[in-house]
């Protein structure tokens, strides 16, 4: 293509294929572009771009990966990042971005990846946040500020009216029955426990944090039941203490009535013997 690899110097093995792909490179090396201003700025090395302006603006930097169209076209510096469909960020590294949708809501609006659904394994599950970035919910307190007992707060989940539903058929034509909560209800109990569409209106429970509520009042209830079993097994201890008592005292009243029997008997067995008196 006209202009492509039109600068470079020093930079070895190398790939241009469209009207000034890797226009400024000049010792980068082992760079890929296929489009026209694919890499057009590009300076590093180890990075492929296939689209047209793929990683345009992408100055320094290694490892990185465009597919498509304007793919990767916000970067600037960054390594080893992957773009499929996607212009991806200002000066990251290390990212993933697969699809886009743009501030009018315009993009992709499913995903489908075979080899999941069916596919047992042993780890951490996934979740998504609003943005649509994927990970894992991390439970160390490195990433946590203002940590506090949960005291009162999970008794909240006490005015949650859970339901059995199924799902419109469209997004489960088997109409699977399921168990769970409505958004919307949850969210006027506590708004903290539910996330947002972009819209701001309420989209999913936060079933994790209704697990965790749930697991505090367990405790306060075992707690409680702990203070009642120990407050029962010292009042029967005191029971059986005072029935020891009333049994020795029974048996004390006993040998004391005995005790008064053989004196009784002794005293009846000491008095004289009665006389008869001729009266005149």
């Amino acid at each position: 293509g006209d202009s492509a690899l039109y600068h470079n110097t020093t930079g070895t093995n190398n790939i241009a294929n469209g009207f000034q792909a890797l226009f400024y490179n000049t010792d980068g090396s082992l760079n890929t572009a296929i489009g026209s201003f694919a890499l057009s700025k590009n300076t590093g090395s180890s990075n492929t771009a296939i689209g047209h302006a793929a990683l345009f603006n992408k100055n320094t930097g290694d490892g990185n990966i465009a597919l498509g169209d304007f793919a990767g076209n916000n970067l600037s510096a960054g390594d080893n990042n992957i773009y499929i469909g996607n212009r991806g960020g200002f000066g990251e590294s290390n990212t993933i971005r697969i699809g886009f949708k743009n501030e009018f809501g315009e993009g992709q609006t499913a995903t489908y990846i075979a080899g999941i659904s069916g596919s047992a394994i042993a780890g951490t599950a996934v979740v998504v946040n609003a943005n649509g970035r994927l990970g894992v919910a991390t439970s160390s307190s490195h990433f946590k500020d203002e940590i506090k007992p949960m005291d009162k707060a999970s008794e909240a989940i006490l005015a949650l009216k859970p339901v059995t539903f199924r799902y419109k058929q469209n997004l489960d034509p088997e109409g699977v029955p399921r168990f769970g909560l409505v958004a919307e209800e949850v969210a006027k109990v506590n708004p903290d426990l539910v996330t947002r569409d972009r819209d701001g209106k309420p989209y999913t429970v936060r079933y994790e944090a209704i697990n965790a509520m749930l697991l505090n009042e367990f405790l306060k209830e075992h707690y409680t039941v702990q203070e009642l079993t120990s407050a029962l097994a010292k009042h029967e201890a005191r029971i059986a203490l005072q029935d020891q008592q009333i049994k020795s005292l029974t048996a004390a009243l006993k040998e004391q009535a005995t005790q008064i029997q053989k004196v009784s008997a002794q005293v009846e067995t000491s008095k004289p013997a009665p006389q008869v008196v001729v009266n005149h």
